[in-house]
């Protein structure tokens, strides 16, 4: 199968354009800088999507396509209306892009798409294809518009579907999972044994990259908007325990309430970030798994390890 790949430079895209290549597949990659240079794929850089003329060149021969790239965080130097960038950006793009695949003939257009489409947080019950979106912030409006904007493909042989993931992790990660690992990995004790009752669904870059290629290989084709996860959700309490176990670090404890948690971090101006520590975000992936036969062939344990691994390794 001949795979266009966008955003083929990113912590996903390195990821799963190895993945297709080793599996025998055709790869070309679009880079937003300069192109590396790697023999085993074809390598094409284009800058920023949103602003790549000819995509009909773009998708070429391709059978199917794979878009990562993505605006994810505003630069605060942009006078950009911040609605309007996401649209341009998330939305409008995955349907120009969609348009010339199926144009040229792709019949398989995978867009990866966000959690954030349905909200930030779950109470008893986790997020599933049918929950009703309520998305929080524009990033988060953005990745619905697009995956309700490919719905126009339905009727053609272009077959377009979504996957909306959660926090994503594996050797490179970057961003605030990289943060925790940092702590963990110091000997500091943590006060963060107290947040045992919130649950949070991860998803391992391994696993991510599987679902991708079965998505695209699946002798059936199948539309539409599906979540992926791991398949254990933990809460913060325990996934610093199995980090600091990855780093050789003895977990004390320090069961500092959630509650007081939330009050030093209101009073410092982080509180968005105290939600993500104690609070639940929690997905239930059986339509994705059951739709395409499909079970996660890394652990939450396995993923951790690997993780931890390469962090070690890079330090």
């Amino acid at each position: 199968m001949k795979i266009l790949v966008t955003g083929a430079g990113g912590f996903v895209g390195t990821a799963l354009t190895r993945r297709l290549c080793a599996a025998g597949h055709v790869v070309r990659g679009s880079f937003r800088t300069d192109a590396p240079v790697r023999s085993w794929m074809e390598c094409v850089t284009t800058g920023d999507i949103e602003t790549h003329g000819d995509l009909a060149e773009l998708v070429d021969g391709m059978d199917a396509v794979v878009h990562l790239a993505a605006r994810v965080h505003m630069m605060q130097e942009t006078s950009d209306d911040p609605e309007d960038a996401y649209r341009r950006a998330n939305a409008e793009t995955t349907v120009r892009l969609a348009a010339a695949a199926a144009a040229g003939g792709a019949t398989r257009f995978v867009l990866m798409s966000s959690v954030k489409a349905i909200g930030e947080a779950t109470d008893a019950t986790p997020y599933d294809e049918t929950t009703p979106p309520a998305p929080q912030d524009a990033y988060g409006r953005s990745k619905l518009a697009a995956e309700r904007a490919l719905e126009q493909f339905a009727g053609g042989a272009l077959t377009a579907s979504a996957l909306r993931t959660p926090l994503i992790y594996g050797p490179g990660v970057k961003a605030n999972f990289a943060a925790l690992m940092r702590l963990c990995a110091s000997p500091v004790p943590l006060p963060l044994d107290g947040i045992r009752d919130n649950r949070r669904s991860l998803l391992f870059l391994g696993n991510l990259t599987a679902a991708i290629e079965r998505m695209l290989t699946s002798p059936t084709a199948h539309r539409g908007v599906y979540l992926l996860r791991d398949g254990e959700d933990l809460s913060t309490a325990e996934l610093v325990r199995r980090l600091r176990f990855s780093f050789n670090r003895r977990t004390v404890r320090l069961p500092l309430p959630a509650s007081a948690l939330r009050a030093a971090a209101g009073a410092a101006g982080k509180s968005a970030a105290a939600d993500r520590l104690c609070g639940s975000l929690q997905i239930d992936d059986t339509l994705f798994r059951r739709t395409f036969d499909w079970a996660p062939p890394f652990s939450v344990g396995q993923g951790l390890a690997a993780t931890a691994s390469h962090f070690r390794a890079q330090r």
